[in-house]
């Protein structure tokens, strides 16, 4: 199993990307996360300082399992403006490797740059009409081939768990599920 990379801009949603993390990795997945500020601290929506991993240019997406984007305001329009994140994001979806976005940032971020096009997704409610071609469906995830989407922070286990079922199956996502008294 390779790595999966989640991206941290200021503004992020501190529930949608720390649950994220923490889910996968007691999946036992390997995770990174990843600044794209200059600097590994990145501060959430609502103050919370992290300490991301890495920074953007420290790591090769090439091989990547997952590229995960949490939302949050100013957080996805942040990961919009970072050209190399976009490159990567494309060249992922380009080469039929995972991608997966939640909150803002499938509309923000994944349909600005046209990876939703013709796809089932979700986003954060009143984003829709912001991006023209995507089938917005209702629930609080959609799966459409390599793409995951999530619909906001009440989203994040059952986006995170999503994760874990289209990389190592239902059987673990289930018992991750079972080990947080989490019911679906």
């Amino acid at each position: 199993m390779e790595t999966t990379y989640i991206f941290l801009a200021d503004g992020f949603e501190e529930v949608e990307a720390l649950t994220s993390i923490d889910v996968l990795r007691r999946a036992g997945m390997p995770v990174t996360t990843v600044s794209i500020n200059p600097t590994l601290e990145v501060i959430g929506a609502h103050g919370v300082k992290v300490l991301a991993d890495s920074l953007f240019a420290d790591n090769d997406y090439s091989a990547a399992e997952w590229l995960v984007l949490p939302g949050g305001i100013p957080g996805a329009p942040n990961l919009l403006a970072c050209q190399p994140l976009c490159d990567a994001l494309l060249e992922q979806d380009e080469r039929g490797g995972k991608v997966a976005a939640i909150c803002a940032s499938p509309a923000v971020v994944l349909g600005q740059l046209g990876i939703l096009q013709g796809r089932k997704a979700v986003c954060y409610p009143g984003l829709e009409d912001s991006v023209e071609g995507v089938n917005w469906c209702d629930g609080q995830v959609a799966v459409d081939g390599h793409v995951v989407t999530g619909n906001g922070p009440a989203a994040a286990t059952a986006f995170a768990l999503m994760l874990v079922e289209q990389t190592v199956g239902a059987d673990k996502a289930a018992e991750v599920a079972a080990g947080m008294l989490y019911r679906q």
